[in-house]
């Protein structure tokens, strides 16, 4: 067999190659684990950057500011009307920002489980 040793910068977020065998179940949870942690980490400081955003452009308070954020991140829109130029622009940037973070955060959530229902077709395959 092949050495197919890769660096393990994110050891919880690497994969098995196809032709190794199932990752036991214990350290697949984990896997599921790290990468919902990954996923919460990613989403944590997007709503940072938009409450810091909010705050400092909009001069709301912090709530304000975070109920902001929230709402856009979860794909629903500002509750606040914005006022200030630099808001807007904020928002219109924020906005795209926040829908390509919550692609991400679904991608990285996911992409266990669809490895794993792959690697089980593989294998299943293989015989």
């Amino acid at each position: 067999m092949q050495d197919r040793s890769r660096p393990k910068i994110f050891p919880g977020l690497t994969y098995e190659h196809k032709s190794e065998p199932l990752l036991a179940r214990e350290k697949y949870l984990r896997r599921v684990l790290y990468h919902f942690l990954a996923a919460f980490g990613i989403l944590g400081l997007s709503l940072f950057i938009g409450v810091a955003g909010y705050r400092f452009t909009e001069d709301l308070s912090w709530i304000d500011s975070l109920l902001n954020a929230s709402m856009i991140l979860g794909g629903m829109g500002p509750v606040d009307v914005i006022r200030t130029t630099a808001g807007k622009l904020f928002a219109s940037l924020y906005s795209l920002f926040s829908g390509i973070v919550f692609l991400v955060a679904a991608g990285l959530i996911v992409a266990p489980v669809a490895h794993r229902i792959m690697h089980k077709l593989h294998l299943t395959t293989k015989s």
